[in-house]
């Protein structure tokens, strides 16, 4: 009976918890009307994409983006609209154009792609030549080999058919795993590939040899599709720093790049020509966030920021990484204007759209804006802890895991905003999204605000073909942008940004849960 009890108290608690926030339907009905029947999100998309893209961090096209956004922004009628200086970043770079082929035995053509930051080069043609090494005693036999010479430093990749489809939504099973996951661990997030050891000698001994160029075979990918990043170099600098040689490398397609590997494998020397057109760009080194505003009333020294990554990868035009996340929250900029002026209501605290740069580096420009903006430094410039300022913000909103539609929020550790989250998911259910999970998800520019004790987070998303397809692909195009779901995405944010602003209180923070 004493459980029972309990078990009662505490259903009444949560719904005392889950009444106490306050839903404005007639907003949401006008957010509704103007996401889901009166959208736009496809033609910004079409713009930063099929006009403006793709925006690789410091290259003459992301200027032209941002120029596009901020004139965008001005006519919808957003204040305090400017760019927001960090770095240095380094020097830019732009491709203009880039042809591959094998000349010998057999005349083909080769997809692939250079890897940003690799220098320009005149028509070249040489043999190829396949390095086989195991560990750094194996270097040595190539020393005094390489100069001249195509370099392959991948080995063959098997390929197998699809037979299942490579775009999935997340089912009821994957949901409910999420929604019942245990709090997280902190930790620190991860990114890398070949880093240290035995691939910092091999890359030494490459650019103590000076091929003509490196290849290696996009690491996961088939059917035309290509994973491409930046180029390596070698001790310790970075492809973007004035004056640092990088040799010239290239992604080639799994099909093409196995082609090869069988034929020299046989015995048959073959050999490639390459010509890459491409210049390095940013001479001052320094990069731009684009900012803009929806003033506040009563609390406009608090602020609800909302944001996502407006730079993308070379290859593409920057479509699910992140023209969707940036389009998205674009929109959600317009639908909230388009709400205060048809339901005459203000937002009583500020609103702030935030399109970061820099992201794909290794979260650059939202880094640079909160340890400006909310951090304190020593005398080093290193970032220590919160200052006053980060207090005022609520919450910050981001989106970026490509074009799948919204199933829920992660909750990032954060308890305490569950009841809250799940009234604000409430008028949505028919939309699919009413999951919350308390994992982490990391990658992203949620983590910067985090890191700073802020409210941040990531909305959960379909996986649709992100990882399979388009992510840091060539295929990253606007044909791979599902309009119903980036719909449906601006307009949960949107709620969500309005409602948060709208609450009495600020979102309670992390180190709130450990007081209670």
């Amino acid at each position: 009976m004493k459980k029972i009890l309990i078990l009662i108290a505490a259903s009444f608690i949560f719904q005392i918890n889950f009444a106490q926030e306050v839903i404005h339907e007639d907003a949401i009905e006008v957010i509704k009307k103007h996401g889901m029947d009166q959208s736009e999100v496809l033609d910004i998309a079409s713009w930063m994409t099929d006009v403006y893209g793709p925006r690789l961090t410091g290259s003459p096209m992301l200027d032209k983006a941002t120029d596009w956004a901020i004139k965008t922004l001005e006519s919808w009628g957003l204040q305090n609209i400017h760019k927001d200086e960090w770095g240095p970043f380094g020097r830019g770079w732009e491709m203009t154009n880039f042809n591959m082929a094998a000349t010998s035995p057999n005349q083909f053509p080769i997809m692939a792609y250079p890897k940003a930051w690799s220098p320009a080069m005149q028509p070249t043609e040489a043999e190829v030549v396949i390095i086989d090494i195991n560990d750094e005693e194996d270097l040595k036999k190539y020393e005094g080999k390489l100069a001249g010479k195509f370099v392959m430093i991948d080995t063959i990749r098997v390929l197998k058919e699809w037979f299942d489809a490579p775009a999935k939504r997340l089912d009821s099973e994957q949901l409910l795993n999420m929604a019942n996951a245990t709090p997280p661990r902190h930790g620190v997030y991860r990114n890398w590939r070949g880093r240290g050891g035995f691939g910092t000698a091999l890359w030494e001994m490459l650019y103590k040899e000076k091929p003509i160029a490196v290849i290696d075979r996009s690491y996961k990918g088939d059917l035309g599709t290509i994973f491409v990043s930046g180029a390596r170099t070698s001790g310790g600098v970075s492809a973007r720093d004035e004056g640092v040689e990088v040799i010239p490398q290239v992604t080639m397609s799994a099909e093409h790049y196995n082609r090869i590997y069988r034929m020299i494998n046989k015995g048959i020397p073959v050999k490639i020509k390459m010509e890459l057109d491409a210049m390095y760009s940013n001479p001052d080194g320094m990069e731009h966030n684009i900012i803009a505003e929806i003033p506040g009333t009563d609390l406009k020294d608090e602020v609800v920021m909302f944001g996502a990554h407006f730079d993308s990868w070379h290859t593409g035009t920057g479509a699910t990484d992140n023209a969707a996340g940036s389009s998205v929250m674009m929109e959600v900029a317009r639908i909230l204007q388009k709400t205060i002026a048809e339901t005459g209501i203000q937002p009583r605290r500020t609103l702030r759209l935030a399109l970061w740069t820099g992201e794909e580096q290794g979260l650059f420009g939202s880094r640079s804006y909160c340890k400006k903006n909310f951090a304190e430094v020593d005398n080093d410039g290193n970032q220590l802890r919160p200052n006053e300022a980060s207090k005022k913000i609520s919450a910050y909103y981001n989106l970026d895991n490509g074009t799948g539609r919204v199933r829920g929020v992660y909750l990032q550790g954060n308890d305490k905003v569950r009841n809250t989250f799940s009234s604000w998911l409430d008028p949505f259910k028919e939309m699919d999204a009413s999951t919350l999970t308390i994992s982490n998800t990391g990658g992203t520019d949620h983590l910067s605000f985090d890191r700073l004790n802020i409210p941040g987070f990531q909305f959960i998303q379909d996986p649709v073909a992100y990882s399979t397809r388009t992510h840091h692909s060539n295929m990253d195009n606007l044909d791979h942008l599902i309009e119903d779901d980036l719909k449906q995405a601006a307009t949960i944010i949107a709620s969500f940004v309005w409602h948060t602003a709208q609450r009495d209180a600020k979102l309670p923070r992390k180190e709130d849960n450990d007081k209670t």
